[in-house]
């Protein structure tokens, strides 16, 4: 299991004035969709536990830039889909950066091909399932345990988690990477559920096509039905900001009566059309 309770890359040697929001801790948070998250919420005043299987340096450059946003950040290496050990490194993460107020589920897997559904292995299937659904399922559970320990507050609570246009658009040449992503969203209302009454809202963000590293191996194929206006109203890639924007507004409770939500940040791919 890749996991420490304490920083890996940056650290806290010189802690920043606390009166933030609290600590968000943000999932696949080195670089791409999940570096702009932490960038964000940062800018709006959370204090940001990076957490990512890899640990290179694109994840010593975010921890520069959220100290740079005059806010305190560490790195972690984690693999989620490794569950044991889970509330140690909650409570590892809130020693050394404080209460957590926000945990961002940001961290997923990809097929590794794109093929035929009728060629998928269990290996394929688990290795999708056990990263994107179960992963986080049981690391929101942790997280949720850890805010349910302390009496309500009047400050913002929420988990804030990612999952995808495909939770609900089907794309047989990944189906494993559908079916998890399904299956968070169903995750993300249950804990919408349980956690409305404690005030911690819930909340899932539908990303469209964004231009990352993920969809590198997709983006000549579909910038000319992108361009087009084929695969979304709005005539453009999605950026990483434009998720991390998303989350900021919800993380910082820019809509209060919403919980259990789906957002869909895609240019309008979503909308039905005849």
């Amino acid at each position: 299991m890749l996991s420490q309770a304490a920083p890996a890359v940056g650290g806290v040697t010189e802690r920043q004035p606390s009166g933030g929001r609290g600590l968000a801790v943000v999932t696949g948070g080195r670089r791409g969709i999940g570096r702009a998250i932490c960038c964000e919420l940062a800018r709006v005043g959370f204090d940001i536990a990076i957490v990512d299987i890899v640990d290179d340096e694109n994840a010593s450059e975010t921890v520069d830039l959220v100290n740079k946003l005059g806010r305190n950040s560490a790195f972690y290496r984690r693999d989620i889909s490794e569950t044991s050990g889970n509330a140690a490194f909650v409570e590892g993460l809130e020693r050394d950066l404080g209460e957590i107020t926000c945990l961002v589920n940001n961290a997923g897997v990809q097929v590794s091909v794109r093929g035929d559904l009728l060629d998928v292995t269990e290996e394929m299937f688990d290795r999708l399932v056990g990263v994107n659904l179960r992963g986080t399922f049981f690391l929101t559970q942790a997280v949720a345990r850890a805010m349910l320990s302390r009496p309500q507050t009047a400050s913002e609570r929420s988990v804030v988690t990612i999952t995808s246009a495909n939770a609900g658009l089907v794309s047989p040449e990944k189906g494993p990477y559908c079916i998890s992503k399904a299956g968070l969203s169903m995750a993300s209302q249950q804990f919408a559920i349980r956690l409305a009454d404690a005030g911690i809202r819930v909340h899932e963000i539908r990303p469209g096509l964004i231009q990352t590293d993920m969809t590198a191996d997709v983006y000549e194929k579909y910038s000319s039905q992108v361009e087009a206006g084929q695969l979304s109203a709005i005539r453009r890639w999605g950026q990483p900001e434009d998720i991390a924007r998303a989350v900021a507004t919800l993380a910082a409770g820019g809509l209060p009566f919403s919980t259990g939500d789906i957002y869909h940040i895609g240019g309008g791919m979503q909308i039905h059309r005849l």
